[in-house]
């Protein structure tokens, strides 16, 4: 049942206008779609490996920006999606404010968090074009799930993108993580240098946890600066400003 009802949600998507419907596989062909997921180093490998382990159900990125943490875990989630693997994406990651207060904002509540949630879609738009990710967000294949909603949820058969995962307190990381229902995978990411909550930081508070016992289902890559991945005209800027 529920792979028949994910390659009937993949083959008709509709679109804000009900005159015109999405077919995802007139769109791209599974040729096409092919998702390659390249390392660029060791670590890179070793996570794009534990990604795709479906025996894996949580993945933890953890490094410096520009290591390829969210890239790579997007890149995995799309490859699951197309492969029949999981029926839907779901993106959340915390808001910069603490409270997570999102009430004050204009618009939708996707349009509420595109600011935060931009650098996943700019992902997913190399797979998907922007008719089709209206339509699946539409239809709640695509999803964002803020953590201040996602209280009492339980996400099956469903891909989770939790991004940024510094800035989540204790509380939240442990809610997150126990979102996670049947047929689910997740990748979480964070770097432990940039939080904005240093002193209640829920992912440095798991990782430890994590990495002092031993789990079957749950694992994490740690990225150093060494795997930052740069633009060759940066790399020289930054040598310029003396920062490499």
């Amino acid at each position: 049942m529920g792979k028949a009802r994910a390659n009937k949600k993949q083959a008709h998507i509709k679109s804000n206008n009900n005159n015109n419907v999405v077919k995802l596989n007139t769109f791209l062909p599974k040729k096409q779609r092919n998702v390659d997921i390249l390392p660029r180093n060791r670590n890179q490998e070793e996570y794009i490996l534990e990604l795709l382990d479906t025996d894996k159900n949580i993945v933890f990125g953890i490094g410096p920006a520009g290591t390829g943490k969210t890239l790579l875990a997007c890149q995995s989630a799309v490859k699951a999606f197309l492969n029949g693997e999981v029926e839907r994406i779901v993106v959340t990651r915390p808001a910069v404010s603490a409270d997570e207060d999102l009430g004050f904002l204009p618009g939708t509540l996707e349009e509420k968090m595109a600011p935060w949630t931009r650098p996943i879609f700019d992902v997913l738009r190399e797979y998907f074009n922007a008719k089709e990710i209206e339509g699946m967000i539409e239809e709640g294949i695509i999803e964002i799930a803020p953590l201040a909603f996602m209280r009492g949820r339980t996400f099956k058969n469903s891909y989770i993108l939790a991004d940024e995962m510094q800035n989540a307190t204790p509380n939240q990381m442990k809610m997150l993580l126990t979102r996670l229902g049947d047929g689910s995978r997740m990748a979480v990411t964070g770097d432990l240098a940039q939080a904005d909550r240093p002193k209640e930081n829920g992912l440095l508070d798991f990782v430890k946890l994590l990495e002092a016992s031993k789990a079957n289902h749950l694992d994490i890559v740690r990225f150093e600066q060494g795997d930052i991945e740069r633009h060759n005209a940066v790399k020289e800027i930054l040598q310029l400003y003396g920062d490499e």
